[in-house]
């Protein structure tokens, strides 16, 4: 066994032994806000135009696999464990931290979508990658991570 494998042995053991629980959120204070303060009561006016529907979530759902590549960093199960070649951050946010998603507003998540995450690997995604509209409907699948 290579000292990397003896090594990541010892994390997965020292995990379990500790209650198995830990936080793989993007930064330490996961509930941080992303957006600039002197955006962000903006960011919080904007509201979904797109209510929730099975065909919207499916819509959502091609696009987070499909044309957004969310898949990629955040993972098929929104937990953030995706195929992350050359990850210079942290973590990217996990979708499934129902504590997150009751702290982050649509439109905050919007903004994010639109200019990226600062202090993160999360680009922006409007207008080069997602249209608005595409980006409201991803934001309807990665609710449904939480449970919302």
């Amino acid at each position: 066994m290579s000292l990397t494998s003896k090594r990541g042995a010892t994390c997965v053991l020292a995990v379990f032994l500790l209650g198995g629980s830990v936080v793989w959120g993007a930064d330490p204070a996961v509930l941080k806000p992303r957006v600039p303060l002197d955006r962000i009561e903006e960011a919080k006016t904007w509201r979904n135009p797109f209510p929730v529907t099975p065909e919207r979530l499916e819509r959502g759902k091609k696009l987070f696999h499909g044309k957004g590549f969310c898949v990629t960093c955040h993972g098929r199960d929104g937990k953030g464990f995706g195929n992350i070649p050359g990850l210079r951050g942290k973590l990217p946010r996990d979708f499934t931290d129902k504590a997150w998603q009751a702290k982050r507003t649509d439109g905050e998540l919007f903004w994010i979508l639109k200019n990226g995450s600062p202090g993160t690997d999360m680009a922006s995604f409007i207008p080069l990658v997602l249209t608005e509209e595409e980006a409201w409907h991803v934001l309807l699948y990665v609710r449904a991570f939480g449970g919302t």
